[in-house]
């Protein structure tokens, strides 16, 4: 799964990295959370824009917005057919932006080792996300999930699932909804374009949100 990420990238460079008009105006963030808010980039009228909205997936037809806490994620395998996610998967994908994002190793004493994850040079990078639009006008929420699949050699290591990263090649047809079954893309990313390494446990609570969370736990 995918419980915690961070994304402290430049807006400039953010923007370049997946195809918007003008830097989007967003701050640095190291602990992202379940549902926090957070952008997503999506088509409008053509373009790239980038939006707000609430982590954690609440399908149009959902009596209320709680069963988005449970909807973080939707599993590669049974995206497309899944009630709470096939629609979103058929009309509305978007790109999740992120700089890194966190996994738990079990240690041999039962305690659990936060772990950073993110790409070998540092650059930025988006999952494969969806989203939805729950509520009449005045209550309007538009909320989205991370969609995981089977963990490649270097998230193993740590968990058995891991998000689902798009080349940038890719985000075109992710975003096109006329493909209306684009699984080829839901695939592990490449190990060696990765790096992973351990972090400090004050990343266990969100309410912690500083450059300190994503730097190498001393020895």
């Amino acid at each position: 799964m995918c419980g915690r990420y961070e994304l402290h990238t430049h807006p400039a460079a953010l923007a370049l990295a997946l195809g918007l008009k003008f830097p989007p105006e967003i701050t640095p963030r190291y602990n992202i959370a379940p549902t926090q808010p957070v952008p997503i980039v999506r088509l409008h009228d053509g373009n790239h824009e980038l939006s707000q909205v609430r982590w954690g997936l609440v399908p149009f037809w959902a009596k209320d917005t709680s069963i988005g806490n449970k909807m973080i994620n939707a599993r590669a395998e049974t995206v497309a057919t899944r009630p709470g996610f096939r629609d979103s998967y058929r009309e509305k994908r978007c790109l999740i932006p992120a700089s890194g994002f966190y996994e738990w190793a079990k240690l041999v004493d039962r305690r659990k080792q936060p772990v950073r994850v993110c790409m070998a040079d540092d650059a930025p990078f988006a999952f494969a996300g969806l989203w939805s639009r729950w509520g009449p006008r005045d209550e309007k929420l538009e909320s989205c999930a991370i969609i995981t699949t089977e963990a490649n050699e270097l998230c193993a290591k740590v968990h058995d699932r891991m998000p689902v990263i798009l080349a940038p090649g890719d985000y075109g047809r992710w975003l096109d909804a006329t493909d209306s079954d684009p699984v080829d893309l839901l695939r592990p990313y490449p190990s060696d374009a990765m790096r992973a390494y351990p972090v400090s446990t004050r990343v266990n609570d969100p309410k912690n949100d500083d450059q300190q969370l994503i730097e190498l736990l001393p020895p």
